[in-house]
């Protein structure tokens, strides 16, 4: 498992990495929402009630920030994250709203 600190305009968020033997699980979490590879689902987040946005077809931390969101939970969109927008967006809005 790899853990690393990332910071988005002064905000920090902590990324982690867990490689499986065909995949690398990507996740990136702030303090009220979270950004996950396509490895993950939606359902148990909506369930929860937790901001959980979805990126595709990434490799690393760097790439989910640039990629575009292709799906949301019920509660990020609550607070105005929309697929089509990049990973930096979405956790930025997630934190702040």
């Amino acid at each position: 498992m790899i853990s690393d600190t990332i910071e988005i305009d002064g905000i920090l968020f902590q990324g982690t990495a867990l490689k499986t033997r065909h995949a690398t699980i990507l996740l990136i979490q702030g303090e009220s929402g979270n950004l996950g590879c396509g490895y993950f689902s939606l359902g148990p987040a909506d369930r929860l009630g937790d901001r959980f946005a979805l990126v595709t077809g990434v490799k690393e931390f760097a790439d989910m920030l640039d990629a575009r969101v292709s799906a949301v939970s019920e509660e990020a969109a609550r607070c105005g994250v929309e697929p089509g927008m990049t990973g930096r967006e979405a956790l930025l809005r997630m934190e702040r709203n």
